[in-house]
């Protein structure tokens, strides 16, 4: 029989639920905790399911994408065959989570079933469950439960002026509600399929979160939810596949509709800057089913060719949230554009300062590439005019606070109470050199210098195509072919031939050899010939491992292959990386990340994860996941239509 300690996950919108190889979910916490998750609150953290008084067996584990189907049955053997089988049936849709169990009889005679679920919601934090050891004070909240008329029970959550609450139906309604002495409640059923016949009982779960209203359409099964699922997916999708099928990719067009699908059900509400509602792509579960602008920007860019929608939404959402006075704890400068929005209790109290959080240094200038590059995608300068302002901030905040007028670079310093590093690689001592030692002080990022760059070029043709201030763009040209000039001065290490991943306070170089040089590629900063040596050097075997190009090169000190940032392979980096190849005219190189990361793609059905670990083909002929990555990412999602892109079919 399987195991039951699997984690599958199902995701919609603001909502997802984790549970085991069997459909349950048990309350646990750490790296992987499970639950009925809706913005960042656990309104599930029981659903357990007994038959007979008996945990069930695992026949087949929970599988499949939209919906989870696991089979279940109770101890049997060779010459005792089980009496009956339970299917599991299980989906999501934003703010709900539906459930079938038919119990199907083995036997030609009369049977009779107790099936019990055991139920609870404890409305934690998502923050709480981090494996940080951090606890966090809830002085006066105050959880309760009560029974429904219809059948069924009612779970509430309230603190001060936040509440929350989560109601659990059945048809048919159970029989009992039982106490179980830990809080939770078990509800109790007695099912008689007729001889090898069936019996079901349908459930569904409504979550309350604070401040969102219910669901207009509900759906009452794990069918209705797909039928739904699935017309939002075509929809999504619209003819990309079959642009993809067009590049004479088979694998690649697999990747690009999967993709596509996962991305359908990533997208998250947010609110434009003139109130009016808007989905943007959120940046990937368990941990990051919200909006966070450097992920939202870089799955646009990617979907761009293919599709605008989310660029327009993703700008607005953007502009909505962007910084207009100095927030210390917060990290928010005038012009600065999020890293991160929360809607759930911690953040609401201050208790964590994600609620908007501004600890990106380069989640600014993408946003001005965006701008740039939906404006010249499109040709509709009507985005480009209503966020004039919002763009002039972002510059000024380059400019000004960002540092490119007093330091000459981007610079970002630790946040003590968020992120150490402010970039993409942001986990604490991503950035190093290459014997793994930190750097000291405010710390300039090479990669952000690229997208500053980019930035700083597309809005000096914004000023000039679409605002008609010549003054304004004329000095952003030049600002531009400065900070260029500045880079393969101070950046350059030529006894390596290949750029530092930064420069620490002191203006030092922090030598690594990282994948960050393949983003330089993508933003055009590097010359030439400097350009075509970095893309050759990323693809030779220290840095390129079969399956894509490492984060850091192996054979340094600094290089582990399970790391997250520091020997890993990230699809959404290797996009950028192969986008960039392409830029150069390195089409051969660019078109070997992309068989890559389209054979890595096939070994999981053609889903691309979060990151991969680094070790090579040599070393193990598949794709080694890093342990802790998230189930579904929208970068990664969206990777798949940049390799399309960088291949020439864009």
């Amino acid at each position: 029989m399987t195991e039951r300690l699997a984690q599958h996950v199902l995701v919609h919108g603001a909502t997802f639920a984790a549970v085991d190889a069997a459909g349950d979910i048990t309350g646990v916490r750490g790296s992987s905790p499970d639950g009925l998750f809706v913005h960042d609150a656990r309104h599930l953290s029981r659903w357990q399911l007994t038959v007979d008084g008996r945990v069930p067996e695992v026949l087949v584990p929970s599988t499949g994408a939209d919906t989870l189907r696991a089979v279940l049955t109770p101890r049997g053997g060779r010459t005792d065959p089980p009496p009956y089988t339970v299917f599991r049936e299980q989906a999501v849709v934003d703010g709900v989570f539906v459930e079938t169990l038919r119990v199907t009889s083995n036997r030609p005679a009369p049977l009779s079933v107790r099936v019990g679920l055991t139920v609870d919601a404890d409305f934690t934090d998502q923050f709480e469950l981090r494996s940080d050891y951090r606890t966090y004070s809830k002085t006066g909240a105050v959880r309760g439960r009560k029974e429904l008329e219809e059948g069924g029970l009612e779970f509430t959550y309230r603190r001060g002026e936040w509440s929350s609450r989560t109601s659990v139906t059945a048809l048919p309604a159970p029989e009992a509600v039982e106490e179980t002495g830990t809080g939770a409640r078990r509800l109790v059923w007695t099912l008689e399929p007729p001889p090898q016949g069936s019996a079901e009982v349908a459930l569904r779960v409504l979550a309350g979160p604070h401040g969102i209203p219910r669901q207009r359409t509900v759906p009452h099964s794990p069918a209705e939810a797909a039928r739904q699922l699935a017309a939002e997916a075509s929809e999504f999708a619209g003819d990309t596949a079959a642009t993809a099928l067009a590049a004479g990719s088979p694998g690649l067009g697999a990747a690009c509709r999967r993709g596509l699908a996962d991305l359908a059900s990533l997208q998250v509400p947010a609110v434009g800057p003139d109130g009016e509602e808007v989905r943007v792509p959120a940046a990937g579960a368990p941990w990051f089913q919200a909006l966070l602008g450097r992920d939202a920007l870089l799955t646009s860019l990617f979907l761009l060719p293919y599709r605008t929608g989310p660029a327009a939404a993703t700008l607005a959402a953007l502009a909505a949230t962007q910084a207009t006075e100095k927030t210390q704890g917060l990290v928010a400068q005038p012009g600065k554009i999020v890293h991160e929005v929360r809607h759930g209790e911690l953040a609401h109290f201050g208790q964590v300062p994600f609620g908007r959080y501004y600890g990106s240094v380069d989640a600014t200038p993408l946003f001005l590439v965006l701008l740039g590059s939906y404006t010249e995608r499109t040709g509709d300068p009507a985005l480009a005019r209503r966020l004039e302002g919002h763009a002039r901030a972002a510059v000024g905040w380059m400019l000004d606070h960002g540092g490119l007028t007093s330091r000459g670079y981007l610079v970002y310093r630790a946040d003590e109470g968020g992120l150490a590093n402010q970039n993409w690689k942001d986990s604490p001592g991503a950035i190093c050199s290459a014997d793994g030692s930190r750097p000291s002080g405010p710390v300039m990022a090479a990669g952000a210098q690229g997208y500053a760059y980019d930035a700083l070029r597309r809005t000096s043709h914004l000023a000039r195509a679409v605002w008609r201030d010549e003054v304004y763009a004329d000095l952003l040209e030049q600002a531009a072919v400065d900070l260029r000039d500045r880079f393969q001065r101070d950046f350059w290490m030529p006894g390596r031939s290949f750029p530092a991943l930064a420069l620490d306070g002191e203006g030092g170089q922090v030598d690594a050899l990282a994948s960050d040089a393949g983003h330089l590629l993508w933003s055009g900063l590097l010359d030439k010939e400097y350009g075509e040596a970095v893309g050759r050097r990323l693809l030779e075997p220290d840095f390129f491992s079969g399956w894509g190009v490492r984060t850091l090169a192996a054979g340094q000190p600094a290089y582990h292959p399970l790391s997250y940032h520091r020997g890993s392979v990230w699809p959404h980096d290797n996009a950028l990386i192969a986008l960039g190849l392409a830029r150069y005219g390195l089409h051969d190189e660019a078109s070997r990340v992309a068989r890559a990361l389209t054979e890595a793609a096939a070994a999981d059905g053609h889903r691309l994860p979060e990151v991969l670990a680094g070790y090579s083909r040599e070393e193990y002929p598949s794709p080694v996941p890093y342990p802790h990555a998230c189930a579904r990412e929208s970068r990664s999602a969206a990777a798949p239509l940049a390799l399309l892109t960088a291949v020439g079919a864009g």
